[in-house]
């Protein structure tokens, strides 16, 4: 799975480069065809160019057995569901201002552009469905909507994001015990190792206590999910280590609760750093933290990320 993973944010990365060479400004603009031309090319080839992708290289070692459902809720802690959730929410977020830079009514730019990570995600479950390997989720798919509705609805009843969802990673130590699994390079752990990754909402203050007048713009509070102690979707495996038993790795889950950043409140002239902000604020920001585990531990962290 990491490999797919890493297949696609490859992808992303190149379309993301493409699309960041125009600036990124969330305003309503004056209609230009050519503008939707560039959003609409783009759009296709990196969604034909991914399938196709996925289609001619990467299914071709696993095992087709037709179309057939799969029950995956248990796995993985269901971190890979708040990824899901994730993917759909960055790529609508990107298709809604890519949509309003060319000029598209405000609706019709939120309602095609926010949905266009759904239909991406959709596509690559159809095609999981078809193989031994996956099969067709349907939590998958709930998690797909969830990450939509979240961004489309809030466009349509604020006209911007109050509620950010966001993503960190932290290298861990697990990675190396299976890293056929969780990954075998810095770049594959980061989709991969699970047990490295948080998913954040993110609440802008000022967007709730608008007369508060000494909260800066760009101050949120965020609250995080992980999980830790995941050798495997749902039952660790026994490693060993030069033929010696390693102890058994439990695991926990982790909330967190935090100070962030919402980069796009950040006043600034400059089309390169509008841009720049974008991008970074599907990140979270590493500022200090406090976690609390299934094991009854709670710790601060300085800056996590």
């Amino acid at each position: 799975m990491q490999k797919k993973l890493l297949f696609l944010i490859i992808f992303t990365f190149i379309f993301t480069i493409i699309r960041a060479q125009s600036p990124i400004d969330t305003s309503q603009r004056e209609y230009k065809p050519l503008r939707l031309g560039m959003v609409g090319g783009g759009a296709g080839l990196f969604y034909g160019g991914v399938l196709t992708g996925l289609a001619t290289v990467w299914y071709q070692d696993n095992h087709w057995v037709g179309f057939h459902f799969t029950n995956d809720n248990a796995g993985w802690m269901q971190i890979d569901k708040y990824g899901h959730a994730y993917t759909t929410y960055m790529m609508g977020k990107l298709g809604v201002a890519s949509m309003k830079w060319a000029g598209v009514k405000r609706k019709k730019a939120i309602w095609y552009g926010g949905a266009y990570g759904f239909l991406f995600m959709t596509s690559v479950e159809l095609l999981d469905a078809n193989y031994i390997e996956w099969g067709f989720s349907p939590m998958d798919m709930v998690a797909n909507a969830s990450g939509s509705l979240l961004l489309i609805g809030q466009e349509l009843a604020f006209n911007k994001q109050i509620l950010t969802y966001k993503f960190s990673y932290h290298h861990t130590e697990l990675a190396q015990y299976r890293p056929n699994l969780l990954g075998d390079s810095d770049l594959s752990r980061v989709v991969a190792d699970y047990n490295g990754q948080t998913f954040w909402l993110s609440l802008n203050l000022r967007s709730v206590f608008k007369h508060k007048e000494f909260l800066p713009k760009w101050l949120n509070i965020s609250g995080g999910y992980g999980a830790f102690g995941m050798l495997s979707a749902e039952k660790n495996p026994n490693i060993y280590r030069d033929g010696v038993l390693l102890p058994p790795v439990q695991r926990y889950r982790s909330y967190y609760l935090s100070l962030d950043l919402d980069l796009d409140k950040i006043q600034t002239r400059s089309k390169f750093l509008k841009t720049t902000f974008f991008f970074l604020n599907m990140l979270k920001f590493p500022l200090p933290t406090i976690e609390f585990n299934t094991l009854g531990e709670r710790k601060f962290h300085p800056f996590f990320f």
